[in-house]
């Protein structure tokens, strides 16, 4: 007799019991599971950032040895770079336009200025590029974005404390003698860091999106140190203009403005107290602590979209 074939059992019910929830993030939320690369709350966010202290550290190291790697000169041009800035102002508008007349020590002056606005140019340069010029990092390893933005600010605090030994020598060269006052340098790059890293945050957000926006910065810089008394002297250049008061009060507000007329306060002794615009400890203050807040959350805002096309 030809066997008879058993009929096949019933399928498996499917159905999710009730109550169960059909959603993918119900679901995911059922089962414990997260999103890969999701934000971090806030504290969360800081306190990762902490831990990951000497990474910053050792990638900021990391990046200024490998900075001038291929040079013949090498780290030599870490000082040398913004001392031939300083002679090229120097040539141009000290001695052609003649900006130094009315400015005691205009040396001194002129290479306090380059150095301090070469740190928040750089810093916001470098910053421009954090995210755009890192991605296989950012792609490869999780960890929290703004490590980068931090590790080159801070590589950028260390190329100007070796510029700073320069300085010194500078300034002892011209009859500057070392006073208490010297030491106001110390809290004014400290402020002066904190307000560079916040706008290297923004200017990284926005380079993450804009690649194109690293061709432009050098430009927008260049119109920000002819605005910030770089190679001149504010009160000998607006001395007897007929200018609106509001830009006059804008120009000394100018961020890059007070950290560098702080610099000079603290270590040339014909840079004196009346030339500083009013309250600019206060205002100091003020900028490092808003860019610094507004930098860090608004970076922080777009942290999981980083290197996602």
């Amino acid at each position: 007799m030809p066997q008879t074939l058993a009929p096949p059992p019933p399928a498996p019910d499917r159905r999710p019991a009730p109550g169960t929830p059909t959603e993918p993030h119900a679901l995911a939320a059922l089962h414990g599971l997260t999103v890969s690369g999701a934000r971090a709350s806030l504290p969360e966010y800081v306190r990762e950032l902490w831990d990951r202290r000497h990474f910053i550290s050792a990638f900021a190291g990391a990046k200024l040895t490998a900075q001038y790697s291929q040079a013949k000169l090498g780290q030599i041009w870490q000082v040398a770079t913004p001392l031939l800035n300083a002679l090229v102002y120097y040539l141009i508008f000290g001695v052609l336009i003649g900006t130094r007349k009315g400015v005691d020590d205009f040396v001194p002056f002129l290479v306090t200025g380059v150095f301090i606005f070469t740190f928040t140019q750089s810093s916001v340069m470098a910053g421009t590029r954090a995210i755009s010029g890192n991605l296989g990092l950012v792609r490869a390893l999780h960890f929290p974005r703004a490590c980068l933005p931090i590790s080159f600010c801070l590589m950028q605090l260390q190329q100007l404390l070796f510029s700073m030994g320069v300085l010194v020598l500078i300034l002892l060269g011209y009859g500057q003698i070392p006073t208490w006052s010297w030491l106001l340098a110390i809290p004014a790059l400290a402020l002066q860091f904190v307000f560079n890293t916040g706008l290297a945050m923004v200017m990284a957000r926005l380079g993450s999106k804009t690649p194109d926006l690293a061709q432009l910065m050098p430009f927008l810089m260049r119109t920000w140190m002819y605005a910030s008394g770089v190679m001149f002297s504010m009160d000998v250049i607006l001395k007897g203009k007929d200018i609106p008061g509001w830009v006059e009060v804008a120009l000394n507000a100018n961020p890059a403005a007070v950290f560098i007329d702080l610099m000079r306060f603290a270590l040339i002794d014909s840079f004196t107290h009346d030339k500083l615009p009013p309250h600019i400890w206060p205002l100091a203050g003020g900028w490092a602590l808003l860019m610094g807040v507004v930098g860090f959350v608004y970076f922080w805002k777009a942290e999981e979209r980083y290197g996602r096309g």
